[in-house]
C-alpha cells in the first residue's frame, strides 16, 4: 500500500485521501492511515478524508472522535488535513457544529494546518449499502454481502440493525432514491417498501441484489450547523458531487447549485458572510491549501480563471423536485484565458488542463 501511495505521488498526485466511512477503509486502523499519509507528507502532501464518522454512522466513534482522528493521521504523519465536507450529522448533532469546528480551531493554533469543505444543502447523497447494511455484512465485498442474505439467521439479524441504522437517519422516509433504475428514481425507501408489501429491510435486501443505489438522506445536516461553519475562515465551498447520469430524472440538486445557492442565500440576502469572503471560499482558499501557484487570483501573471456573474440575477434553481436547472446569473466564464461561458452562452471551448502537485500541468508548466 505504501508503494501505491509512493507511485501516486511520483506521478504527481496531491496526497493521500481516505473514505474511513466506507467499506474497505471503514477497516483501516487509524495506525495504518498514518504509515501511508508518511508517504505522502515526504512528498509535501495533504490528507483528504471522508472521515470515519460524522455523526451518523452505526455504532460509530461519534462525530468529535472522528475529528480528532483526522487531525491525528494528519498530525503524527506530518501534513495538512482538510475534511471533504465538514458538518455533523442527524438530529441529535443539531447544533453541535461549534464543538467540532473548537477542534479544529485548537489543531489549527498549535500549527496544524486543518481546513474543511461544506456544500449548502441538508441532505446527503451516497448509497443504500453504506446507509443501511452493517459493515461486518458487507466485508467481502458485494457479491459475498449478498450471499449472506440467503442465511436466515443473518437475514433477521438484518431486520433488526437495518432499522437501527435508519433510525439514526430519520427513518426510511428521509432515504430517497436518486438512482438510474426507473423503478426506484425519486421515491424514498418506505415508499418503495410500501409499494412492494414488504417491510423496509426486506425491501433493502431486495434492492441491494441488482446492485447498490445511490440515495439521497434528507434533512441530514442542520441548516444553523451549516451557516455557523460557513463564516470560518477555513471552510471551502463544494458540491460533493458529480455530474448525474444521463437520463435520472431526481438527482441531487448541489452539482447545478451549490456555489450559487451558497452566494445568495449566505451572502446575499442574508449577512452570514460577505460576498468577497463567499468568493474566497470557493478560489483563492484551495488553491492555496493545495499549493498550486498563479491560479484563483485576479493579478498579473496569473492564470486567467475568471467568473463574471451579476450580483442582482445570480441564484440557484435546482431543487430535490426538479434538479436539472442550471443557476442563473452567470454571464462570462474563462478557463485559462478561453471564454467557457460568453454572455451566458457555452462556447464548447474546452480549455482546462489537468493539474499536478505544485502547479504543473499534464503537459508541462504552461505560461500565465
Amino acid at each position: 500500500m505504501k508503494a501505491y501511495v509512493r507511485k501516486g505521488m511520483e506521478e504527481g498526485a496531491l496526497g493521500l485521501s481516505t473514505g474511513l466511512f466506507y467499506s474497505p477503509g471503514f477497516f483501516a486502523s487509524t495506525a495504518e492511515v498514518v504509515e501511508l499519509n508518511k508517504v505522502a507528507a515526504e512528498y509535501g502532501g495533504i490528507y483528504d478524508t471522508h472521515d470515519r464518522d460524522l455523526g451518523a454512522a452505526y455504532q460509530g466513534i461519534g462525530f468529535l472522535n472522528s475529528t480528532k482522528e483526522a487531525i491525528e493521521i494528519g498530525e503524527r504523519a506530518g501534513t495538512p488535513v482538510i475534511f471533504s465536507h465538514f458538518n455533523p450529522q442527524g438530529r441529535h448533532n443539531y447544533g453541535r457544529a461549534p464543538e467540532g469546528a473548537r477542534l479544529i480551531e485548537e489543531a489549527r493554533a498549535r500549527g496544524v494546518n486543518v481546513m474543511a469543505a461544506q456544500h449548502p444543502y441538508n441532505a446527503t447523497q451516497s448509497n443504500l449499502s453504506a446507509y443501511a447494511i452493517p459493515r461486518w455484512a458487507a466485508v467481502g465485498g458485494h457479491r459475498a454481502m449478498v450471499r449472506r442474505f440467503d442465511d436466515p439467521a443473518i437475514a433477521r439479524r438484518l431486520d433488526v440493525e437495518t432499522m437501527e441504522m435508519l433510525e439514526i437517519r430519520g427513518g426510511a422516509s428521509k432515504i430517497r432514491f436518486v438512482d438510474e433504475r426507473a423503478e426506484l428514481n425519486g421515491k424514498t425507501l418506505a415508499q418503495v417498501a410500501e409499494g412492494w408489501r414488504m417491510p423496509v429491510p426486506a425491501a433493502v435486501r431486495r434492492i441491494l441484489v441488482g446492485g447498490n443505489a445511490s440515495v439521497m438522506n434528507l434533512e441530514l445536516y442542520d441548516n444553523e450547523n451549516t451557516r455557523y461553519l460557513a463564516a470560518k475562515d477555513w471552510m471551502m465551498t463544494c458540491t460533493d458531487g458529480r455530474t448525474p447520469p444521463p437520463g435520472t430524472e431526481i438527482v441531487h440538486p448541489r452539482p447545478y447549485g451549490a456555489f450559487s445557492l451558497k452566494l445568495r442565500a449566505f451572502a446575499l440576502d442574508d449577512s452570514v458572510i460577505t460576498l468577497p469572503f463567499a468568493v474566497r471560499s470557493m478560489t483563492s482558499l484551495a488553491t492555496t491549501f493545495l499549493g498550486v501557484p498563479d491560479r484563483s487570483l485576479i493579478r498579473p501573471g496569473f492564470y486567467a480563471d475568471l467568473a463574471v456573474f451579476d450580483v442582482a440575477r445570480i441564484r440557484d434553481r435546482a431543487t430535490y423536485d426538479n434538479p436539472h436547472q442550471y443557476s442563473e446569473g452567470t454571464v462570462h466564464v474563462l478557463v485559462n484565458g478561453e471564454f467557457a461561458l460568453r454572455d451566458g452562452k457555452p462556447t464548447g471551448g474546452l480549455a482546462g488542463k489537468p493539474v499536478l502537485r505544485g502547479g504543473r500541468t499534464v503537459e508541462g508548466a504552461l505560461r500565465p
